[in-house]
């Protein structure tokens, strides 16, 4: 499960309607790449269609795709949204990770 904060939700609705996607009826999808300076980088995208090694969850009226692959590593993650002038934009809360980057992109298990 993955779990999206209030304003991380007010953050993804308005940027969905930007790109013209559908917070309603559209996904966040959620993954884990190679790379980084901790060895795993976050990666956030939107998307319309849900594949078949997807995993579907909702939190807070937000529809999250997660692969299978990358869903071992953000098990219990929240998605958060830090704003302002020392904001850091969206922030993954992953109680998973061991040691994480200063920017806060990219982890290590």
């Amino acid at each position: 499960m993955i779990k999206v904060s209030d304003t991380a939700k007010t953050k993804i609705v308005q940027l969905m309607t930007e790109d013209g996607f559908d917070a309603v009826s559209d996904f966040v999808r959620v993954g884990v790449k190679s790379g980084g300076c901790s060895g795993l980088s976050y990666d956030l995208n939107f998307d319309k269609a849900v594949n078949n090694d997807d995993k579907l969850f909702e939190d807070n009226n937000v529809k999250i795709l997660v692969d299978k692959k990358s869903f071992l590593y953000l098990v219990g993650t929240t998605l958060e949204y830090s704003g302002g002038l020392n904001g850091k934009g969206f922030v993954f809360n992953n109680p998973n990770a061991n040691r994480t980057c200063g920017c806060g992109e990219s982890f290590s298990l």
